[in-house]
């Protein structure tokens, strides 16, 4: 299956090579050679404004513009800081650290129109109350959370170096691009985090009944619009803890250089109502670079090495 994504990706990156190469027109957004909006790029989906609201900000929708600059000038801060701090240089001998500062990339920008939070509905910036089912249904914890681990199926998709990043687009503390290949009835979204692929046929063929991790795909267009809406998921949205129950719309909007990119996450058994977000992906002009998470990853079996010697300890307490 993996090489068949890997000859699908080469073929579309040929096919924009070829002479349907995008056009602009005075005024206009940049199109392809066949009229719709030009998505083919690496797009940066940094951003320093939370998932949801903070309390903090109560029923407000927006910063201030000196509010927003103080939030952008405390990141920029804080990266000269990490840069330079002896405890974290990169030189010969140094010491670099794990998962500090130094590696964290949040980017230094709220939002362009400056809300207090991505998501847009409901109205006061926060995913809805969860089910009664979803208070207590999550998926494998691993080592973000006290989910006891008596074997690799306990460590959640992350920790093994799986899971699908990029789905939906959400900021992330690196790694934070996806590379878009478009063709007239294709597009292949590349997500930098675990180099995870989709692949997303412009078709109104209905969708299918296999269940997938990135699930089952259709695009379509409205107007200017990217349309796809995913379904028959066979993993968790580890990103935003939604379920393989469901149902995903994203849309991609070009508006000048960047592409609004909103979604609406729909899982009945988790969340009580729907809710969607709203962010920018920018050009990014620096190619996206390998994801080897597994190079000298020795996470895994420390953790499980770690929990049996836990278990060890409370033997003999006991």
């Amino acid at each position: 299956m993996r090489t068949n994504q890997n000859t699908l990706v080469t073929a579309l990156a040929a096919a924009l090579l070829a002479p349907t190469v995008a056009i602009a027109q005075s005024g206009e957004i940049t199109r392809t050679g066949w009229g719709k909006p030009d998505l083919n790029g690496v797009w940066d989906f940094r951003s320093l404004t939370p998932l949801e609201r903070p309390e903090e900000y109560g029923d407000r929708e927006f910063l201030t513009e000196e509010e927003a600059r103080s939030i952008e000038q405390g990141a920029v801060d804080q990266n000269v800081a990490a840069d330079t701090a002896p405890a974290q240089r990169t030189e010969a001998g140094g010491s670099i650290g794990a998962y500090n500062r130094f590696w964290m990339d949040y980017g230094t920008q709220v939002v362009g129109n400056r809300r207090t939070s991505l998501i847009v509905d409901p109205p006061n910036g926060r995913r809805p109350p969860r089910t009664e089912q979803g208070m207590t249904r999550y998926g494998v914890a691993g080592s973000f959370g006290a989910a006891p681990l008596e074997g690799p199926e306990d460590l959640s998709y992350f920790d093994r170096c799986l899971g699908n990043a990029g789905l939906p687009i959400n900021p992330l503390p690196y790694n934070n691009n996806v590379q878009i290949f478009q063709t007239e009835d294709h597009v292949v979204m590349v997500a930098e985090m675990i180099n995870a692929t989709r692949i997303i046929p412009i078709t109104h063929r209905p969708h299918g009944t296999l269940k997938q991790a990135f699930g089952d795909s259709r695009g379509r267009w409205e107007g200017d619009t990217l349309v796809v809406e995913t379904t028959n998921f066979s993993w968790w949205l580890q990103l935003v803890g939604s379920s393989p129950e469901s149902h995903l719309v994203e849309r991609f909007t070009r508006v000048g250089d960047n592409i609004e990119y909103e979604y609406t996450l729909r899982d009945d058994t988790i969340w009580t109502a729907p809710w969607t977000a709203v962010q920018t992906l920018r050009p990014n002009p620096l190619p996206i670079f390998e994801n080897a998470c597994h190079e000298g990853n020795y996470a895994a079996e420390h953790m499980l090495h770690g929990a049996r010697l836990d278990e060890m300890e409370t033997a003999k307490e006991e």
